[in-house]
């Protein structure tokens, strides 16, 4: 792989396009086996969680989903109360949505659940392939988010902005 210190940037490539479907499809999984919660309505939660408060079009960004796709999440989160519409106090033409504690709530319970469920899958190697693991996916998080860092990607509401 590694010829004059040159790493083949096109297999690098494919490990990662390979990895994310294959965490996809265990995540989502997990998720419509034990919730009723869609990934859409839990990725939103996360952001929420993680940002207080976003704009629709935050929201979008943040999920790289258009703003029809954001609005059919969001108005169903709205009905279950999970998540609810703020004004911003100097400008009323800007609305924030933002979790309710009943969001944040079931959000933890949510996640606890398919981190459970995930456990159970990962019980299911030996410990040497559990540490290989762990320390693989510790260095391409830390990568990825370098990644992102460097290429002024990081998703952060004013990079979102409308």
């Amino acid at each position: 792989m590694i010829e004059d210190n040159k790493v083949d940037v096109v297999l690098v490539t494919e490990n990662l396009t390979s990895i994310l479907p294959l965490l996809a499809k265990s995540f989502t999984k997990a998720l419509r086996t034990k919730t009723n919660f869609t990934p859409g309505a839990l990725y939103t939660l996360g952001a929420l969680i993680h940002h207080q408060k976003l704009t629709m079009s935050g929201i979008g960004c943040h999920l790289s989903i258009p703003k029809p796709g954001v609005t059919a999440v969001v108005d169903k989160l709205i009905a279950d109360e999970l998540v609810e519409r703020t004004y911003d106090p100097n400008d009323r033409r800007i609305i924030f949505i933002q979790i309710t504690e009943k969001g944040r709530e079931m959000f933890k319970t949510v996640k606890h659940i398919i981190g459970e469920e995930i456990q159970q899958k990962l019980l299911l190697l030996d410990p040497e392939k559990l540490a290989v693991l762990l320390e693989s996916s510790q260095k391409v998080r830390d990568i990825l988010v370098e990644l992102m860092l460097d290429l002024n990607n990081c998703p952060t509401e004013a990079h979102c902005k409308e």
